[in-house]
């Protein structure tokens, strides 16, 4: 059993199994397809699974796939804590350039669901974080897109300072302006 709790952005759910804990640990369900897609209202089929592991003040992101190679995800910390963040990009959404963000640890056990049409970037903020996602499309290299973590149109607060972010080359060289998400 699950735990489905709409964002405030439209379509973007924040996950939370039930979680049985005792003297030897825990154990959870981190997906059952039957509950998952009842407790969101819609219907998902994964299709790939993703995982990475980085260290403390790297920064992903923000990506996404356009078009008919859009994805949705649905992210979960295996081990550490991460600052996950989304962003909506479908032109029609009354949350149309909107963010969200949100601690996902092992700790916390949380799960974010993010739909098709947004950007997804996520921060480091344990010394090390093995984060895994599924995706209901598969990645398409030429469908690729992202936006810079600081575009200044939007104003994410990042929770660890610029100076000290990891970023790739890759992220480095996205571009900083809203446009770039049609």
């Amino acid at each position: 059993m699950i735990k489905a709790t709409e964002t405030k952005l439209k379509g973007c759910f924040i996950i939370e199994p039930t979680v049985f804990e005792d003297e030897r640990g825990y154990f959870f369900e981190s997906y059952n397809h039957k509950d998952f897609c009842e407790a969101i209202g819609r219907e998902v089929n994964f299709v790939q699974d993703n995982q990475s592991f980085s260290t403390k003040g790297v920064l992903r992101g923000l990506h996404f796939q356009r078009g008919e190679h859009a994805q949705a995800k649905l992210i979960q910390v295996l081990e550490g804590a991460i600052q996950d963040v989304v962003v909506d990009f479908r032109k029609d959404s009354p949350t149309f350039a909107r963010h969200f963000s949100m601690e996902l640890s092992d700790k916390n056990k949380k799960q974010l669901f993010v739909p098709r049409g947004f950007a997804h970037g996520f921060l480091t903020l344990s010394d090390t974080a093995k984060v895994m996602y599924k995706c209901d499309n598969y990645y398409n290299h030429k469908a690729e897109g992202g936006l810079r973590f600081d575009c200044p149109e939007l104003k994410i607060k990042w929770l660890i300072g610029a100076d000290d972010l990891l970023l790739s080359e890759k992220d480095r060289k996205l571009p900083n302006y809203l446009s770039a998400l049609t």
